[in-house]
């Protein structure tokens, strides 16, 4: 049982005085980040095929790993108190937010060894490991910083995400009706308009797609005004966010 505690700890973030700890997080830090440098740098034919053998082998090393450390996370998480019963404990953790990150990052090297799969589906599956990525989010002060922040200010965002949403709709909905009569092939359908609504909410304006009427250029001109105005909403919430979580953390420390 001691074993167990102690293996808990060291797998969870490091705390001030344990350094077995600090360096775990650290070397797994490591592995995480040289894993995506290892998927994009696969993509480079030239490089995969003259060091397939060395990018095979760290993978294999990586995923048997990340393995272990999955298989620990699941034995010793009943020594937090939401994870407590032995089995429904493990249960709820297996389905939390982290334990998928950790099951994805391990995911696409064991399914094609249990299933037949086609080619092009391997390819895709192979991009699930960026998702290793997100696993440093629980070790880095900064990844569980946003992480807090978007939690506590998750209605405020789903507000503003609403609004977008919303704002899209209506502003695809009146190009279309606009536009349609002058350009069936470009404005052909609400869904199709939509493409254009987001551009210009994002005044990105990839240029694709734009009104040549007079009326459907003053509508675009209201809409990018808008979309600066949208936009700048979610930013301001988790800025506000930002600041309130780091007073809290001052006045803690």
């Amino acid at each position: 049982m001691l074993l167990k505690k102690r293996i808990y700890e060291i797998l969870e973030k490091g705390e001030d005085g344990d350094q077995i700890s600090k360096r775990f997080d650290i070397f797994i830090i490591i592995l995480i980040i040289l894993n995506v440098i290892l998927v994009i740098a696969e993509t480079e034919e030239h490089l995969y095929t003259e060091y397939k053998q060395w990018m095979d082998a760290f993978e294999k090393v990586s995923v048997l790993i990340f393995t272990l450390e999955y298989l620990l996370r699941i034995w010793t998480c009943t020594y937090a108190t939401k994870y407590a019963h032995p089995l429904w404990g493990r249960l709820s953790f297996i389905f939390s937010f982290g334990a998928l990150i950790d099951l994805l990052a391990i995911l696409p090297f064991y399914l094609p060894l249990i299933f037949k799969l086609d080619g092009r589906f391997l390819r895709v599956l192979r991009l699930f490991r960026l998702f290793r990525l997100f696993k440093m989010g629980r070790y880095s002060t900064a990844f569980r910083l946003i992480q807090n922040v978007i939690r506590d200010r998750k209605e405020e965002l789903a507000v503003s995400f609403s609004i977008l949403v919303i704002l899209l709709v209506v502003a695809s909905g009146l190009m279309y009706y606009i536009e349609n009569s002058v350009q069936p092939e470009s404005f052909s359908s609400i869904p199709e308009t939509m493409w254009w609504g987001v551009a210009t909410l994002t005044t990105v304006g990839y240029g694709d797609m734009y009104p040549i009427t007079g009326l459907g250029r003053l509508l675009a001109a209201i809409i990018a005004i808008l979309g600066i105005g949208v936009f700048a909403l979610p930013a301001g919430i988790i800025a506000s966010g930002f600041e309130a979580e780091l007073s809290k953390r001052n006045k803690n420390s």
